[in-house]
């Protein structure tokens, strides 16, 4: 087989897109954004669980952004597809400033007046991720060209994780120096930053759309193309059923205190564990990308997944634990640069706003069911017997999506052609 031309090779290179000034701008914005919410979250978690002392708050502060964020993200894609995907960001990033300068104000108060303000902020919050969700990536694969798409989005996804990771380490850090309120002062100087890198980017085209289209017929039409497409449909599902039935990051506190006792030291190594090990394989991509043969990889990637879960279900070692964990995570890492390269490749401009909100609905389904069905599971089977089963389960998906999609087999993300 002969080489690429240089000219293609350069141009195609890692280097190639972080020489992309727009390119740098959002990716330092990602990073800044990211490092802010996590912080945010653990904060406002601690917070009411130091005025509360109830876990109930808990569960309570996930439904109360969950539940405006997938509520909304239909339409949020719509608004996308019709509008100025670059003002959506802008407005919501504000909004996200707002709450955290409101965040900090109030935290001196929280005691004496209660959750409630606290729980209205984060519901603000998720109202706004239900139009900047469909809206960032969207926006994003408008900001570099189609031939670059598949290494920006390896280094998207590697600075998201390693933010993801930081995140509530920096928010512990801030929590115990400066307290509450010195914690939502620094997420709100982050946000300031992740705006204003937003704003040094160019507006881009608005997508075409049909002027007048009834909202609920723009949402249909955007259901329609994910299903009607094997590569898109067939990779939501694998992403949304392995999370679901395969996933054990809720149960690892079980298996820190009663199966390995570990206690929580253990339990820091096992969280981190499945994040350290996508970070590296999600580094590695930045410099070489899933192309050819990307559609089996998924598959394959997948079903490596469910194994890694299988072992770790069955282990009773802590370091055969730990390493499960961190193949597991390098296996969900290279599913996560695939699925993402996949929805940006794979859906043409007018349509990135819904499919990015499909695909957005099944990421939240499965993780806010996935940690339901997992405590489920552990309460009727066993914990460790739950997470083994979910394994198998996770390698029969593959099995019945790798049959009923042969175009998500055979699926190729060299081809940068708009299809």
């Amino acid at each position: 087989m002969s080489s690429p031309p240089q000219s293609a090779a350069v141009a195609t290179s890692s280097r190639a897109v972080l020489q992309l000034p727009e390119f740098r701008a959002m990716l330092l914005a990602a990073v800044t954004s990211t490092l802010a919410s996590r912080a945010v979250a653990l904060t406002v978690a601690y917070q009411l669980y130091q005025i509360t002392k109830n876990p109930l708050t808990l569960g309570i502060l996930g439904l109360v952004e969950a539940i405006p964020a997938l509520s909304l993200a239909l339409l949020g894609g719509v608004v996308a597809d019709r509008n100025d995907r670059r003002r959506i960001l802008l407005t919501t990033m504000t909004v996200e400033v707002v709450c955290a300068g409101l965040f900090a104000l109030y935290a001196p108060h929280a005691i004496q007046t209660g959750i409630w303000p606290i729980l209205a902020l984060i519901f603000t919050l998720g109202v706004a991720r239900g139009f900047s969700d469909p809206a960032l990536p969207a926006f994003q694969a408008q900001v570099v060209p189609r031939e670059l798409l598949l290494r920006a989005s390896a280094w998207r996804s590697s600075a998201w994780q390693a933010a993801g990771i930081a995140g509530p380490a920096l928010g512990g850090v801030l929590y115990a120096s400066v307290g509450a309120s010195g914690a939502y002062a620094f997420a709100f100087v982050l946000f300031v930053v992740s705006l204003g890198c937003v704003l040094t980017v160019k507006p881009k085209p608005r997508p075409q759309f049909t002027p007048g289209e009834p909202i609920w017929d723009s949402v249909k039409a955007g259901l329609a193309f994910v299903v009607q497409r094997q590569v898109l449909v067939g990779s939501m599902a694998l992403d949304l059923f392995s999370v679901l039935f395969g996933g054990a990051v809720a149960l690892l506190p079980i298996f820190a205190s009663d199966i390995l006792a570990v206690g929580p030291k253990g339990l820091g190594v096992l969280v981190a564990a499945p994040s350290i090990g996508a970070l590296l394989v999600m580094l590695y991509a930045t410099r070489h990308p899933p192309g050819k043969g990307a559609g089996r990889l998924l598959l394959s990637v997948v079903a490596g997944f469910g194994v890694c879960m299988l072992v770790f279900g069955l282990s009773r070692n802590f370091y055969l634990s730990v390493a499960a964990l961190i193949a597991a995570g390098v296996f969900d890492g290279v599913s996560m640069v695939i699925r993402s390269a996949t929805l940006q490749l794979k859906a043409p401009d007018h349509m990135r706003g819904r499919v990015n909100a499909v695909s957005g609905m099944f990421i939240g389904a499965s993780n806010e069911l996935g940690a339901f069905e997992s405590g489920v599971a552990a309460k009727l089977l066993g914990t460790a017997r739950s997470v083994w089963l979910g394994g198998i389960v996770t390698l029969i998906v593959v099995g019945v999506t790798a049959y009923l999609a042969p175009e998500l087999r055979a699926m190729d993300l060299t081809d940068v052609a708009e299809d």
